[in-house]
C-alpha cells in the first residue's frame, strides 16, 4: 500500500495522522495548507485527501471537510511512515529507578514495571505471564497472619511464584514447615500438573507420612494453584485503567471504554492478544478493529516479550509480554521504544541478557 502513494500524498496523510495524535481532531485542508512544507493549495489538498478517503486510509466524521485517519491508516503509518523516536535519558532512569533493584520477586518487578509503564505513558500498562510448564524445585509456606500463609514455589529456572492461601487457625510453623518440606521432595523435576496428580494420589491412598493438618495445608496450597491455572490462564496485571479515560470526548466513547474494562477484567480476549506478542519477535501494535476487543473502544495495544535466563534451542525463553493500551491516537513514535526498553529491562533482570542496555537502543 505505501508504495502506491506519491510523495505529496504521503506528505498529506503524514500530516493529517500527525494533527490527530496530537490533538484527536479532524482536519481540513485550509489548515493542512499552511503547515505542509510543499506549497499546495487547498483544492489541490482536497484532492488528495477524496484519494486518500477512496483507499480507506482516512474517513470524514461529520459534514465538515476535516479528515481523520481510518484504523487502516494507522496501520499504514504505523508500519511505513512512522519515525520511531528513542528512550530519553529521563525515561531510562525512571524505568530503571522503578524496575531495578535487588531481592525483589518476579511478581513485584513486573508489577512495578507496569506501573513505570503507565506512569510515563500516561495510558494502562499491563503485563502477562503464562502459567509456568516447567518443573518445581522447592515448595515453602510463609506464616503471614492467622489463618493465611504465602506458599512460595520456585521453578527450575530460578523463577518464583507465589499465592495467598487460607489455613488452619493456630497452625504451628513447624506444620507449615513439614508440608513444604513434603512438597519439595516431591516436586523434584516435575512440572506442576505431574506433581500435582501424583501427590493428590498419595495423599487420596493415605501413603504419605503427613498428619492430617498438614495434608489439609497441602491440598489446599495444589488446589489454589489449580483454580487460578484453569480460571485464568495466566498471571495478568493492568495498571493504569484511568487513564484511559482522559481522552474521553463524549458519552459514546466512555461507554466503549467502559466495555473494553470488562473485557480486561475477564482476561481472556486480552490474554490471547498478549500470547500472540509472546510468539513474535519485538515491539507488536494492535490497532482498532484490527481485533475484536479493541474494535468498538477506539484503543489500541503496543506490547513486547520478555524473556527468562533459560535458554532453549532459539536463546532465552520468552516468558511473557508487556505492554500499554491507549487511544489509538497514542504517540507511537514515543510508546513503542518506552514499551521495547522496558521490556528489556525485565529480561535484563530475569537474567536473559547480559552487558549494557545503551548500547542496545
Amino acid at each position: 500500500m505505501i508504495v502506491e502513494l506519491n510523495a505529496r500524498s504521503r506528505d498529506v496523510f503524514r500530516s493529517i495522522v500527525d494533527s490527530y495524535v496530537a490533538t484527536g481532531e479532524p482536519v481540513g485542508s485550509r489548515t493542512l495548507s499552511r503547515r505542509l512544507t510543499e506549497q499546495l493549495s487547498p483544492a489541490t489538498i482536497r484532492n488528495i485527501m477524496a484519494d486518500l478517503e477512496e483507499q480507506g486510509l482516512l474517513f470524514s466524521p461529520h459534514t465538515s471537510a476535516g479528515r481523520l485517519p481510518t484504523d487502516a491508516g494507522l496501520r499504514l503509518y504505523v508500519d511505513g511512515l512512522l519515525e520511531v523516536g528513542s528512550v530519553t535519558a529521563d525515561e531510562r532512569r525512571s524505568i530503571e529507578s522503578r524496575v531495578a533493584g535487588t531481592g525483589r520477586s518476579v511478581e513485584t518487578t513486573l508489577t512495578d514495571a507496569t506501573n513505570a509503564l503507565s506512569g510515563l505513558s500516561r495510558y494502562a500498562g499491563l503485563v502477562m505471564a503464562p502459567v509456568s510448564e516447567r518443573p518445581f524445585r522447592h515448595v515453602e509456606f510463609v506464616p503471614l497472619s492467622p489463618g493465611r500463609a504465602l506458599v512460595v514455589l520456585v521453578m527450575d529456572n530460578g523463577m518464583v511464584e507465589n499465592r495467598v492461601v487460607d489455613v488452619p487457625l493456630g497452625m504451628s510453623p513447624s506444620v507449615l514447615a513439614e508440608a513444604g518440606n513434603y512438597l519439595t521432595r516431591r516436586l523434584a523435576n516435575r512440572n506442576f500438573e505431574e506433581a500435582y496428580q501424583a501427590i493428590l494420589r498419595e495423599i487420596a491412598e493415605n501413603t504419605s507420612q503427613l498428619d492430617e493438618i498438614a495434608k489439609a495445608l497441602v491440598e489446599t496450597g495444589l488446589a489454589t494453584w489449580a483454580g487460578d491455572r484453569e480460571r485464568d490462564g495466566g498471571f495478568l496485571l493492568v495498571k493504569g485503567q484511568a487513564h484511559l479515560l482522559e481522552d474521553v470526548t463524549n458519552i459514546v466513547q466512555l461507554e466503549r471504554v467502559r466495555a473494553l474494562f470488562e473485557t480486561i477484567e475477564s482476561k481472556k480476549s486480552l490474554l490471547k492478544l498478549l500470547e500472540l506478542a509472546q510468539d513474535a519477535k519485538g515491539v507488536q501494535i494492535f490497532i482498532g478493529s484490527e481485533n475484536e476487543l479493541f474494535g468498538m473502544s477506539g484503543c489500541s495495544m503496543i506490547v513486547a516479550p520478555y524473556r527468562s535466563g533459560a535458554a532453549g534451542a532459539d536463546g532465552p525463553d520468552v516468558v511473557g509480554a508487556i505492554g500499554v493500551i491507549g487511544p489509538t491516537r497514542m504517540n507511537y513514535a514515543r510508546i513503542i521504544p518506552i514499551v521495547d526498553y522496558t521490556a528489556r529491562v525485565v529480561s535484563r533482570l530475569l537474567g536473559s541478557r547480559h552487558g549494557s542496555l545503551d548500547d542496545e537502543v
